[in-house]
């Protein structure tokens, strides 16, 4: 076992995790507190609000997600640890980082678009749709980070 290879491997699951949950917490964090100013003036309005600021919240899946992928080449979930080369740990905590990055800046940018839209729909509540297109643009770029990391990680083979 080449505990060099796993370690990087696991490095690459905590960046995609922890950077994709950051920018989820951050984007969360934003729309709610520019929620909770709208369902203070208008409190028929939590539905919206709670829907909007959950978006922000599937970053974080994404991250998890790659997170698992990678840990599944290392056999850290089942226990017993591939035979990984420093190499291939390399790539697999490589493949951490698209997804964490574009998760942790679209987590922060999709929280600011849902504020924004939140001050629109307080004063047309008609304007909901058109706000979660909106922040879809956004989340759009986290998308493409998990898939970039998924095709890293499904080009190492571990012994």
């Amino acid at each position: 076992m080449e505990i060099l290879g796993v370690s990087l491997a696991v490095l690459g699951a905590a960046l995609a995790a922890g950077l994709a949950g950051a920018g989820s917490s951050i984007g969360v964090s934003t729309a709610g507190k520019t929620g909770a100013g709208l369902v203070a003036e208008d409190d028929t309005q939590f539905g919206n609000v709670l829907l909007l600021s959950a978006l922000p919240g599937s970053q974080a899946i994404y991250g998890l997600l790659a997170a698992v992928l990678i840990l599944q080449n290392t056999g850290v979930l089942s226990g017993e640890f591939a035979d990984i080369s420093w190499q291939n740990g390399m790539i697999l905590a490589f493949a951490g980082i698209p997804v964490g990055l574009t998760c942790l800046a679209s987590g922060k940018y999709q929280g600011d678009v849902i504020a924004s839209g939140v001050q629109l729909i307080a004063r047309d509540k008609s304007k909901i749709g058109q706000v979660i297109i909106l922040a879809a643009l956004v989340e759009t770029f986290a998308v493409f980070g998990l898939l970039v990391s998924i095709l890293i990680i499904n080009g190492v083979s571990v012994g």
